[in-house]
């Protein structure tokens, strides 16, 4: 696995005349799963799109590898990024196979057509995620779960060593947001891939993220390992909540109890 530079310099980014980011720097660890979090409306998926090439800053750049991404080939780009968009959705009746060869269309062209090495890149993101059982059945028949292990076979496929992740557990119940975070932080363990992800969630943010991108108003607040930045005070300043933090019984790592208003005014 090949270890990628990306980082973000200067950056402003808005829709229009409305800016959401202005003058953002920040660096992505390679190699690591890399978690943006924040409040509402802070430039969180502002900046993944950025990241992803999706949207192109007002002022500033996105560096990959040392160049500006938007001035390299929209293939070159997709050879190295895989982007998951929130809450993607599939054309009625494709099958899961059927989105996840999809993942192939950066490593083909006119003179290269589906090959067995495209197969075989199929299979083994199949394999990786535990849907080669379901991969006859249409994508709009699984479970929540299921589907974003589908979308995630596809990211695979098409064989990239950066995948960024838009609100991957969005609209899950617990038990499969842990199940498609599992997934994610095994891709980064056993394949070294370099994850970024939008999560709202915080523990869970902090249990699966190896570094912490703390937003507010477009701008980075904080950055570093879960168990260096995530203080009451840190949460109270860039979330307006009052909370106790713990050591996580099962990581170690911090954990956020929410304390509440009423129960705030008494501890006081």
């Amino acid at each position: 696995m090949t270890s990628h530079e990306l980082s973000a310099r200067d950056l402003t980014l808005g829709y229009g005349d409305r800016l959401v980011v202005e003058g953002l720097t920040t660096e992505i660890p390679a190699g690591a799963i890399t978690t943006i979090i924040g409040p509402n409306g802070c430039g969180k998926s502002t900046l993944l799109r950025a990241l992803a090439r999706l949207l192109a800053p007002q002022a500033g750049r996105v560096m990959l590898d040392g160049k500006a991404i938007t001035s390299m080939r929209t293939r070159d780009v997709a050879r190295v990024l895989g982007m998951l968009p929130q809450s993607p959705v599939a054309p009625e009746g494709l099958t899961v196979a059927d989105l996840v060869a999809k993942g192939r269309h950066p490593h083909q062209s006119w003179w290269r057509q589906w090959s067995s090495d495209d197969e075989s890149e199929v299979e083994a993101a199949l394999r990786l995620t535990g849907m080669q059982s379901l991969a006859g059945r249409p994508v709009d028949e699984l479970s929540g779960g299921q589907r974003q292990r589908a979308w995630i076979s596809m990211a695979l496929a098409q064989e990239t060593d950066v995948l960024l992740l838009d609100e991957p557990t969005t609209y899950l119940d617990l038990a499969h947001q842990v199940e498609v975070l599992d997934l994610v932080d095994q891709l980064q363990a056993e394949l070294g891939r370099t994850i970024v992800m939008v999560l709202h969630d915080l523990n869970l943010a902090i249990r699966y993220s190896d570094h912490l991108i703390v937003m507010r108003d477009g701008a980075v607040v904080a950055s570093g390992a879960p168990g260096e930045l995530i203080t009451a005070e840190l949460l109270r300043e860039v979330f307006g909540l009052e909370s106790v933090v713990l050591a996580d019984p099962v990581s170690s790592r911090p954990l956020i109890v929410p304390v509440g208003a009423r129960r705030a005014v008494a501890m006081r």
